[in-house]
């Protein structure tokens, strides 16, 4: 069976469509409008419904969707309404402020463990944030035994394809990769990069921009 294909910038709007509909379901409104949603989110109202279209959402024309409805419905397609287990694999500065961050359970992600890459440390009774971080020769074991299939990846570069290899032996199905580093596993593999390069790349082309435009005009 052919795998769908999904419009990743679609994909990554749909966090800011949750946030406002949730939104509009705090202040008790029922049903909105495409053209609502592009407002508040200033983008084009055709791509919003081109978005909607895409996960199968329906709304009722002249009428809009119902609040409660499209909510559910893009949690459900984003699998957000189901916690989703995972394991940090890497707990220096990055993994610690990961495993800190109270908003991924707005995303039904949920970081159960964490590992240790300093095999100096070996102790089973470090938590760091609530949660209890392992040494890294207990990730095989324990991915097994508790049938983890999502890893955060934030180890140096350096043991970076190693790490990612050992979890996806022991049954890791998908990488969030907060690396520099390419992994090179099975095609099966899903992988996504948390790209901060790219993102401040964007930042500053469009910094540079907006200050050239507030020059030209004498802002």
């Amino acid at each position: 069976m052919k795998e769908r294909v999904y419009s990743i910038p679609a994909l990554k709007r749909m966090p800011a469509y949750l946030k406002e509909l949730k939104r509009a379901r705090a202040d008790k409104v029922p049903r909105i409008a495409s053209a609502q949603l592009a407002k508040r989110l200033n983008i084009d109202s055709i791509t919003v419904r081109k978005d909607l279209e895409m996960i199968g959402a329906a709304g009722a024309p002249g009428i809009g969707y119902r609040v409660d409805a499209l909510t559910e419905h893009i949690e459900s397609f984003l699998g957000w309404n189901n916690s989703s287990e995972a394991f940090l694999i890497g707990v220096g500065e990055l993994g610690r402020a990961l495993l800190g961050y109270s908003g991924f359970s707005a995303y039904g992600l949920k970081i159960i463990a964490a590992f240790n890459c300093d095999e100096a440390i070996s102790s089973y009774e470090e938590y760091i944030h609530g949660i209890p971080v392992f040494p890294i020769t207990s990730l095989e074991h324990l991915i097994k035994r508790l049938k983890i299939k999502l890893a955060i990846l934030c180890v140096d570069d350096a043991y970076a394809q190693n790490a990612a290899e050992t979890a996806v032996n022991a049954g890791i199905m998908a990488i969030w990769n907060f690396t520099q580093q390419s992994l090179l596993l099975p095609e099966r593999v899903i992988q996504q990069q948390a790209n901060f390069s790219g993102d401040f790349a964007v930042l500053s082309v469009k910094l540079a921009e907006r200050i050239r435009e507030d020059e030209q005009y004498g802002f």
